[in-house]
């Protein structure tokens, strides 16, 4: 088997401490040499970690993907230029072999040394930082969702029916209300008529009906005040957060303004997209394996000529839901209705909720493209469909010079008109 990396390291990462296997392959043999080091994961004993690999000229290291514990060793020697690959358990588990707790470094170098390992994607430190800002923006965003849940559940177990007078819990009417209902206060019907607003005012005796009666303890109105304050406070990490994300992209702005021209895609939206792939394409190879990496593929499992599921994975945890949402966006959009149109015509055969994917994956695909070429959204079938009048003429450029690309193609010889 052909060796493609002769000097190399299979590292093994814990908590505490990291176990690390140089294999020097000789020249004039097919016999590897081994060299095994243990290291904490203090600082200090990584930087000995990365002196001990420039000394032994090992400038490839294989890091096994452990939780976030390869994160500390990965910055380290990143910094000290080392070039490091993060593999995915998966792949180092799939080869069968002598693999075990005291022997994992070697195993992996091994794997590694004859090219059996394939690499994670690890995006630039600018956009690890970015990520890790938005991932958190997201665990908190769905955390006020269930807070917001919480506060309007703890009123129906009190009676309270407001929830199907108005059309949201959270507006200025039902704030009022409800922090009135929890106040200390009697209650007074004509003064929670004076707190509706608007159009509210007209449902006013709907409102009193789906109040009237309620069984509000003074241990439940605690709760209730809790669960509000609790969701003030998420918000207010939110616009931090939003803060800190704004100063971060300053940078990217070109990139999400090109972005925001696909159709469904946001500010919001591009800031997730960019966090999540980078700016930088040629990582992936091309936009199939973009796709297939965001888990927007079908899964190919057969046998015997026997298709057992084309599922798609569970990969993308949040690039997926993000594009989704896109997905969900451009097919509600009146003003371009390219993603539209096509959306209606797989819905037809394969169900919206295959459709709602492709569309995804087809948003992932310009996305791709557009970050490639670094060019606006104009896709190659647009002309079949409406399209904004800015951009018919560049269409018809387009598709004019891709006509006579190929008649020149054929022997053919074109005339300027002209």
């Amino acid at each position: 088997m052909k060796v493609v990396f002769p000097t190399c390291c299979g590292v093994d990462i814990h908590k505490s401490f990291l176990v690390a296997t140089i294999i020097k392959t000789p020249q004039d043999s097919l016999q590897p040499i081994y060299q095994k080091k243990r290291f904490s994961m203090f600082n200090s004993d990584l930087n000995r970690f990365a002196d001990w690999l420039h000394e032994n000229d090992c400038m490839d290291v294989c890091i096994e993907s452990t939780g976030k514990y390869w994160i500390p060793a990965f910055n380290i020697l990143e910094k000290r230029g080392v070039r490091v690959i993060i593999a995915n358990p998966k792949w180092v588990k799939a080869v069968k072999g002598n693999k075990d707790d005291t022997k994992d470094s070697k195993w992996i170098g091994d794997l590694f040394r004859i090219g059996l390992v394939k690499s994670s994607f690890i995006p630039d430190k600018d956009i690890r930082i970015l990520r890790e800002l938005t991932r958190y923006r997201y665990k908190l965003i769905s955390m006020r969702s269930s807070e917001k849940n919480r506060f309007q559940n703890a009123f129906t177990v009190c009676n309270v029916a407001l929830d199907s007078v108005v059309s949201d819990m959270f507006g200025k009417s039902a704030a009022a209300i409800t922090d009135y209902l929890t106040s200390d206060e009697d209650f007074d019907p004509q003064h929670c008529v004076s707190l509706l607003q608007r159009s509210l005012k007209k449902k006013a005796d709907d409102v009193l009906e789906s109040i009237e009666g309620d069984e509000i303890t003074q241990e439940q109105k605690t709760r209730i005040g809790i669960v509000r304050d609790h969701l003030h406070y998420i918000g207010s990490l939110v616009e931090r957060v939003d803060t800190c994300i704004d100063t971060m992209v300053n940078r990217y702005e070109g990139y999400i303004i090109l972005l925001c021209t696909i159709p469904g895609v946001d500010r919001s939206s591009a800031i997730t997209i960019l966090s999540e792939i980078g700016i930088d394409m040629t990582q992936f190879g091309s936009s199939k394996r973009l796709c297939c990496w965001a888990g927007l593929t079908p899964g190919n499992n057969e046998s015997a000529g026997k298709k057992k599921s084309v599922r798609i994975s569970r990969a993308g945890v949040y690039l997926k839901p993000a594009l989704v949402q896109v997905a969900h966006a451009a097919v509600k959009d009146k003003a371009s209705p390219y993603y539209v149109l096509k959306y209606e015509r797989i819905a037809k055969r394969r169900g919206k909720k295959r459709a709602i994917i492709a569309i995804a994956r087809m948003i992932l695909t310009a996305v791709y493209v557009m970050l490639s070429n670094l060019e606006e959204w104009n896709p190659v079938d647009l002309y079949k469909v409406d399209m904004p009048e800015h951009l018919k003429e560049k269409q018809l450029a387009k598709a004019v010079k891709q006509a006579v690309r190929f008649l020149e193609a054929q022997g053919l010889t074109v005339l300027d008109s002209a």
